[in-house]
């Protein structure tokens, strides 16, 4: 195939081996590339039983037929590994130039195992590797260590480092790249876990597109099209806009979802952050919708003033979920995750569950003052380093908000919001019914990136009382979707770009690839791929009980009334298994995977 190099890189950071080993053709026509490749990658290397946080556990970096090509919002790289958060696929896309250096060096993807004797940095440079010591660069933020390494090793290079919450093993500890997160998951504790400070890539060598003309007036018509109508709320107010929105219509997630109303909302919405605080916008790698905007605190506290990058999912964990009404704390805090390098949605949720324990009287194990109360700005900031150092509530709080629960007992799971492990996204699915189920069944815990079935309630394209099947349906076609974008590593906000998203991206992965694909063939790609990754679940234990939604949900109060029960639930999730072609017990039965052409991909 054209635009694939058809190899990997593995990396034995125990070992000091290197080792190139091919992709077979099949592979990128069965799942494409981006998650799915990484997901092949994953499935392939890391044993069942696998320690998320032991040597065995891959930390898989991968990209698609599109990165390098122009096409406008693909540079994404893929990451993957066992997550020490949830126990199941953990998998992360982060927009950056990264994914464009390691296409460069002559490899579709960089699988690393082992763990290094010392703190380290590897070195890619044009599938040529090298270590560095990274003593020196330990407790530094991310951004100072890509500083630092690209003055240090040359023009060129591209760096993934973690904060100091990947070195102490925080949890949902993320890897940050050109000031981009692959946040959800814990991927930043399983590389600080192989010793791993940093991974700088260089290369040279770009793969050969099948129709460079064709894709060249292609590639215009759509980068014409991304700066349209369809992408014109993120251009001008980035997705912070969506934080009034959702509070109007009650599925805002506030005070550890207690409510779907913020009293502040206004305070803290996307049009004032933008009118008070905004300077200025940003792209990611390759990208003409630039949504990226950043925002600078006014207040004069603090100290200096804080320039922070904020999008709606940092905007509602830190600010709504906590209580907090005041953008500069939200302001500040979303900047310390980023040095930190720890995955905002979690932090924030799992710091929302220690102010409703505190809130109830539940004893947590540190002094109460260690403990942040309902909108407590300034305590938020603290908790937060705290989580990053491990020191004091911050201990128990980097264990994400299933883990402190098991451990606090005394009825905490109760409002620990989680799925899987994996804490909720911004939107509150008491009255998202499509979206509860894509939460719930979702192969790497409560996401609406892997599930954008949230389209289809706002939408009204679905009765509230529709029958199971055809919200099942529904639910199962956002996933494919999802894996479809994520695997030719194609922004999601794009999406709408599209008049018809299939048939056009197929269109595009035929001049890329010289490969005749149709749309349905990326719809049955879509398909497999989301049947990979549940695999992948099954074999390291997942059960039919984990495919659920945190209780709090599935009860009405007088401030969160809800559309959802457990019985009606275990309804939706039952067709959903129909639809999917799964057995009762949400499993995989083997006729299902070749007709669906896994088993061939797959040992």
């Amino acid at each position: 195939m054209h635009g694939t190099h058809g190899r990997f890189l593995r990396v034995d950071l125990t070992e000091r081996s290197v080792a190139a080993e091919a992709i077979p053709d099949t592979v990128f026509a069965g799942l494409i590339g981006g998650i799915g490749l990484a997901s092949w990658l994953l499935v392939r290397h890391c044993p069942p039983g696998a320690d998320p946080l032991g040597p065995e556990n891959p930390l898989v970096f991968a990209s698609s037929p599109f990165v390098g090509t122009g096409v406008t919002t693909a540079s994404k790289i893929a990451v993957a590994a066992k997550s020490p958060q949830t126990g199941v696929i953990g998998d992360s896309l982060s927009s950056s130039y990264l994914a464009i250096a390691l296409k460069r060096t002559g490899f579709d993807a960089l699988v690393v195992t082992g763990r290094a004797a010392t703190p380290t940095v590897l070195v890619v440079d044009d599938g040529r590797v090298s270590y560095r010591p990274a003593n020196d660069l330990l407790g530094l933020a991310p951004e100072r260590v890509a500083e630092t390494l690209r003055a240090e090793l040359g023009g060129g290079f591209r760096v993934a480092a973690i904060g100091v919450a990947g070195e102490r093993g925080v949890r949902y500890a993320a890897i940050a790249n050109d000031g981009r997160l692959a946040g959800r998951t814990g991927s930043g504790a399983v590389m600080g876990s192989k010793g791993l400070k940093a991974i700088a890539i260089r290369g040279s060598r770009l793969p050969a597109v099948a129709d460079p003309k064709g894709l060249a007036a292609a590639a215009r018509d759509l980068a014409g099209r991304s700066r349209g109508p369809a992408t014109a709320k993120y251009r001008e107010v980035g997705t912070a806009a969506n934080l009034a929105f959702f509070d109007r219509i009650g599925v805002l997630p506030t005070r550890n979802f207690q409510s779907g109303h913020f009293a502040q909302a206004e305070a803290i919405g996307g049009e004032t952050l933008l009118l008070e605080h905004g300077t200025d916008k940003h792209g990611c790698a390759a990208c003409t919708v630039g949504c990226e905007h950043h925002y600078r605190t006014r207040d004069g506290n603090g100290g200096p003033e804080t320039d922070a990058r904020l999008e709606y999912e940092t905007l509602f964990a830190l600010g709504s979920l906590c209580g907090v009404g005041d953008p500069n704390d939200v302001l500040r805090a979303a900047a310390r995750c980023d040095d930190l390098g720890m995955d905002a949605i979690s932090a924030g949720a799992t710091i929302a569950w220690a102010m409703e324990c505190r809130e109830r009287g539940v004893d947590l194990g540190s002094p109460m003052d260690e403990v942040p109360a309902f909108g407590d700005g300034p305590a938020v900031l603290r908790a937060l380093d705290a989580i990053g150092a491990r020191t004091g509530i911050g201990d128990l709080l980097a264990e994400g908000s299933r883990r402190a629960a098991e451990i606090v007992g005394q009825g905490s799971d109760a409002w620990a919001m989680h799925v899987k492990g994996l804490e909720l996204p911004g939107y509150d699915p008491r009255k998202l019914q499509t979206l509860a189920l894509g939460l719930a069944v979702g192969t790497r815990g409560a996401c609406h990136n892997r599930s954008s079935a949230y389209e289809v309630d706002l939408s009204d394209r679905l009765d509230p009382d529709a029958e199971a099947t055809m919200r099942a349906t529904a639910a199962a076609a956002a996933e494919d979707q999802a894996a479809i974008l994520d695997s030719l590593t194609l922004c999601k906000f794009l999406r709408h770009a599209f008049a018809d998203l299939p048939a056009e991206a197929a269109a595009l992965h035929s001049l890329v690839t010289g490969s005749p694909t149709t749309a349905d063939d990326l719809l049955r790609s879509g398909e497999r791929i989301t049947n990979l990754k549940k695999g992948f679940n099954i074999a390291q234990g997942w059960t039919r009980t984990d495919d659920t939604l945190p209780p709090r949900v599935l009860s009405a109060t007088p401030e969160a009334p809800t559309d959802l029960s457990r019985p009606w639930l275990d309804q939706m999730i039952a067709a959903y298994y129909g639809v999917r072609g799964w057995a009762a017990d949400g499993t995989i039965p083997l006729a299902h995977s070749a007709r669906i052409g896994l088993s061939g991909l797959v040992e």
